[in-house]
């Protein structure tokens, strides 16, 4: 029997246009992090580590290596008698063959059969791209000991940066009275997560109901929130406390990595008692040449250290030539500096090669540099 059939549906089908060429060939949440990691491992583990064994990954966009990917459900201890990870792209239509997803909303009605099947009791929606460690278990039992009709995580940003996010206004019992999508004035700093849990027998009912108004955007914060409000339903805000990051453009997946270079750092990816699970590659160890410079880097198994590394995070087999200096930057996998080469405040796609002698980025720039051609000379 699975714990308290919760199921859980990941909403991974964006474009990730604003990752520029890391997602011209690969889905936003397939982009690669942290040395090793892919961004889905953060929403799979966290679904792992918090029992929930049923999870439904909505794919769309470029979703052929997510796709490969999420199916390998044992990676992160998802391959039960009574779960799984199944991947659940867009519905076929007999009128024009495979459809899009038209909103979040939509994404979810499309699968109300697999929600069905599985005897949703609560359902689960998160989104694939964000980095955070969560336990969803403690979410679930605010959401029933109040007995609600939606929960939704919220965290604190800065009231300057609240215009940038959905924000929920709550009462001293933080149940939530007015939902605003960026507000030009916000009257709070609790920033919707994008992760809510549903009592499913209400939310199917305003699914329904919303895939046959042309006028919906068929989007949660737009539509099904405020549909919600406007009934009266009990939504409650769960205020999260810990690292959570929306890793949307170039400078905030570069943030996110920089980030793991703090020793205070939240995240703290070698917690064994909240693992992040993820492909298990089988390659060497790192190797780190005798007239090398490490100052404050993190760098991954099967690397080629022989030039100075500073501030950066360094991925799989990729390798640094002597005289190459790597700083302030994260360097993809299999990617290679070559010797004598310079990189400054860079994101390295993966499988690049920075000719001997050549340098990229600049340390005064405002915006990280994204160097994706897969040559550079």
């Amino acid at each position: 029997m699975r714990q308290n059939n919760v199921v859980a549906m990941i909403l991974a089908g964006g474009r990730g246009s604003r990752l520029l060429d890391l997602t011209k060939k690969v889905a936003k949440p397939a982009v690669y992090f942290g040395g090793k990691y892919r961004i889905i491992d953060f929403p799979l583990s966290n679904c792992a580590n918090s029992d929930i064994s049923v999870v439904g990954v909505l794919t769309q966009y470029e979703s052929v290596i997510l796709n490969s990917y999420v199916a390998r459900d044992h990676r992160w201890g998802l391959d039960t008698k009574d779960g799984g990870v199944f991947v659940l792209p867009p519905m076929e239509t007999d009128a024009n063959g495979f459809n899009l997803y038209r909103g979040t909303a939509d994404a979810i009605a499309q699968n109300i059969d697999f929600l069905d099947q599985m005897d949703a009791e609560y359902v689960l929606i998160l989104s694939g791209d964000h980095i955070y460690k969560m336990n969803y278990d403690k979410m679930l039992r605010v959401h029933k000991e109040k007995q609600a009709d939606a929960t939704i995580a919220v965290i604190g940003v800065p009231l300057k940066e609240a215009s940038r996010f959905g924000i929920m206004n709550t009462n001293d019992e933080d149940i939530i009275v007015e939902f605003e999508e960026k507000p030009a004035k916000p009257k709070s700093n609790l920033a919707s997560m994008g992760i809510y849990i549903f009592t499913y027998k209400t939310l199917r009912k305003y699914l329904v109901d919303d895939m046959k108004n042309e006028n919906s955007h068929h989007d949660f914060g737009k539509d099904i929130i405020p549909a919600y409000l406007n009934d009266g339903k009990k939504l409650v805000a769960y205020r999260f406390k810990g690292y959570w990051k929306d890793v949307g453009t170039i400078d905030s997946l570069w943030e996110a990595n920089m980030d793991l270079l703090n020793p205070n750092n939240e995240l703290d990816l070698s917690d064994s008692g909240w693992k992040i699970y993820t492909e298990d590659v089988n390659v060497l160890p790192q190797y780190i040449g005798e007239n090398a410079v490490i100052d404050n880097a993190y760098i991954n198994q099967g690397c080629v250290i022989d030039g100075t590394v500073k501030n950066s995070v360094i991925f799989t087999n990729a390798r640094i030539a002597e005289g190459a200096k790597v700083v302030d930057s994260v360097i993809m996998p299999n990617a290679i500096i070559g010797k004598n080469a310079s990189v400054t405040r860079c994101i390295v796609a993966e499988g690049v090669e920075i000719k001997e002698g050549v340098s990229v980025g600049d340390k005064d720039s405002e915006h990280i540099e994204l160097v994706a051609k897969k040559v550079v000379e």
